[in-house]
């Protein structure tokens, strides 16, 4: 991924969800760093985009089209990075691994879009060539370690950088599931969003959760869900939560790969997400970190 990629005014609005005389407004107040062509046209650099795109709160944010815009190689392309990170995962490379996810970031991309549109497509492709026959298990389960270990790298930066008056969200995975990187995940976009987070971890009972709502007192409970081999039981002990929550005050959310339409249905929350993108809107939405620029606004950096 270049520092030096560039992308169009064009571009920037649409990924922004903002008209381009907003962007060029904000180039020519110097909000948003640009470089004009001998034609005159601006041109901004992808890193200070994705920069902007982190730290804004912008409802109609899409990424994933930036790569469109790409001038020289090296662009931000989510499906080239999630197969460069396959391939590393499969050849059990470390440094590969670490480097991709952590340059990604300090590039500018925000840990939802990293987990959207990179990890989560990468850790699906190597369970399916695990399936296959393709790989062999301990290719597998050697992809996740390394996985997980670049994250929790990643995590140890994000808590060195917060601040430290930050409202506070505790969360984890229901017991009897043992999957790490749906939560993980969820906890670094909190974290990324301002928040303080307290995870509880994989396989974790019901109850547990009801007493770190009724002893830590959180703005914020996630639940990730990504198994769920009994649903009954899992519904009858999760409404006493949600309950519980709604009492306190407590905003509930929700989401991970075993959360279908039916079981959805049948459950009370205060948020739900198809991908860590909403989790990440609806964290900056109700909390306005000092770093968040006001709503469609990027902040100025002189």
């Amino acid at each position: 991924m270049s520092d030096n990629q560039y992308v169009s005014t064009a571009h920037v609005a649409r990924a922004l969800g903002v008209g381009v005389s907003t962007v060029k407004r904000w180039v020519d107040e110097g909000i948003l760093p640009a470089h004009k062509t001998a034609g005159g046209h601006r041109k901004l650099l992808l890193a200070d985009v994705l920069r902007v795109a982190r730290e804004g709160d912008f409802p109609r944010l899409d990424l994933s089209g930036l790569q469109l815009d790409a001038t020289s190689p090296g662009a931000f392309d989510p499906e080239t990075l999630s197969q460069q990170l396959l391939d590393a995962l499969k050849r059990g490379e470390a440094d590969a691994v670490h480097s991709l996810i952590h340059g990604a970031y300090r590039a500018g991309v925000g840990i939802e879009t990293l987990a959207d549109f990179v990890i989560a497509p990468a850790m699906h492709r190597l369970g399916h060539e695990w399936e296959s026959g393709r790989v062999a298990i301990h290719q597998e389960h050697r992809g996740t370690q390394i996985c997980t270990a670049a994250l929790y790298a990643l995590k140890a930066i994000l808590e060195t950088q917060a601040e430290s008056d930050r409202p506070l969200a505790v969360g984890g995975s229901p017991e009897s599931d043992y999957y790490v990187l749906a939560s993980l995940l969820a906890e670094m976009v909190l974290l990324d969003a301002g928040w303080r987070t307290i995870s509880l971890g994989p396989h974790t009972p019901i109850v547990s959760f009801r007493q770190a709502v009724a002893e830590l007192r959180p703005q914020l409970l996630w639940i990730s869900i990504s198994q769920l081999p009994n649903r009954d039981r899992f519904l009858a002990e999760y409404r006493e939560l949600y309950r519980e929550a709604e009492q306190a005050g407590v905003c509930v959310a929700i989401g991970g790969r075993a959360l279908t339409n039916s079981l959805r249905s049948a459950m009370s929350y205060t948020t739900y997400g198809d991908g860590l993108r909403h989790l990440a809107a609806f964290a900056r939405s109700h909390h306005n970190a000092p770093r968040r620029p006001k709503r469609g606004r990027p902040s100025s950096h002189s």
